[in-house]
């Protein structure tokens, strides 16, 4: 049996997956809160000791880069270490995937109830695929045939340069210069729709309510208040529908970006926690039409069929395939 988990800075999801039940249905699973545990071996110990099953093996999917078998956890301090988790918790072997490649791994066992299309467009067989999730930050990866099956790659590719497609977004970008480097993640991500919005109120756009106001100043995290503002609320908040429409944009180009980089005619998938909750947004054509707008490969592009994943087990789900497929 494989233990299995998806390992981010706010929680841990786990499981416990055999081969013959496959990566879709865990004999077990429980979610543990990340910042009440010193480090991951806590948590998979305390998972351990209260199922009633024993893995040999473990495969995370971690919210930072791997490298060499080690990983820094973004927003937290731990530090894991392949050889060393398998040492301490008596496992034979430990893998660690970075966050996004662990969702690349799901993509092949996904099915139609898992995805939502945006373009139908016709996948290309055994083609290159690409991911793009935007969450708290903005992830990438993608996945190509190796003879036998799909194999996927991680990616650092959302702190690439962030490319202005219009006046609208050079603008941005000499706003976004306070930081330094401008990345496509400081722009398309948790992390950029409030610098987003803070831009077009700067430049007057639209006038922000005295009620988003004051939601907005008693709020942690602002993300979800202006997403409702522009979703939710009847009528709805123009600034920050003007927000989402930029970020909806800047998301369209950068993944038509990684499909152009990749090749990925076998399709491109959405992942992450932002997408599904922004449908009616991504629906309303600036995503495909900045998708699409990469002169002339714009017929390719428009073959390239694009969906986003509705599943929110897609990371645990990948991290199982590529485990029990290693064992």
């Amino acid at each position: 049996m494989l233990l299995a988990g998806d390992v981010g800075g706010t929680k841990v999801h786990l499981g416990i997956f055999a081969a013959d039940k496959g990566p879709r249905e865990p004999l077990i699973e429980a979610t543990f809160s990340s910042a009440g545990y010193a480090g991951l071996d806590e948590i998979v110990t305390e998972f351990l000791n209260g199922v009633e099953y024993e893995a040999s093996a473990a495969c995370f999917g971690v919210a930072g880069p791997v490298v060499g078998g080690r990983a820094t956890i973004t927003n937290l301090s731990w530090v894991i270490d392949a050889g060393a988790l398998a040492g301490k918790l008596g496992f034979a072997d430990v893998y660690l995937l970075n966050d996004l490649e662990s969702i690349a791994n799901s993509v092949p066992i996904l099915e139609p109830e898992d995805l939502h299309v945006l373009n139908r467009g016709r996948a290309e067989p055994k083609a290159a695929i690409a991911v793009i999730a935007p969450g708290t930050g903005l992830g990438e990866a993608f996945l190509t045939w190796d003879g036998a099956h799909y194999r996927a790659h991680p990616s650092e590719g959302g702190h690439a340069d962030f490319a202005p497609a219009n006046e609208l977004q050079v603008g941005l970008w000499q706003f976004l210069r306070k930081y330094g480097h401008v990345s496509c993640e400081r722009a398309c991500s948790g992390l950029g729709l409030p610098d987003l919005y803070a831009y077009l109120q700067e430049r007057g756009d639209a006038p922000e309510p005295d009620w988003l106001a004051d939601k907005m100043a008693a709020a942690d995290d602002v993300n979800p208040i202006i997403v409702d503002a522009a979703l939710d609320r009847q009528p709805p908040c123009a600034l920050a529908s003007a927000a989402l429409d930029l970020f909806v944009s800047i998301l369209g180009a950068e993944a038509g970006n990684l499909a152009v980089k990749v090749l990925a005619t076998g399709g491109v998938y959405l992942g992450g926690g932002i997408p599904p909750r922004i449908l009616p947004a991504l629906e309303t054509g600036t995503f495909i039409n900045a998708f699409l707008n990469k002169g002339r490969f714009n017929d390719l592009m428009a073959r390239i069929p694009v969906q986003v994943i509705l599943n929110p087990r897609a990371p645990i789900m990948g991290a199982a395939r590529y485990g029990l497929e290693q064992m």
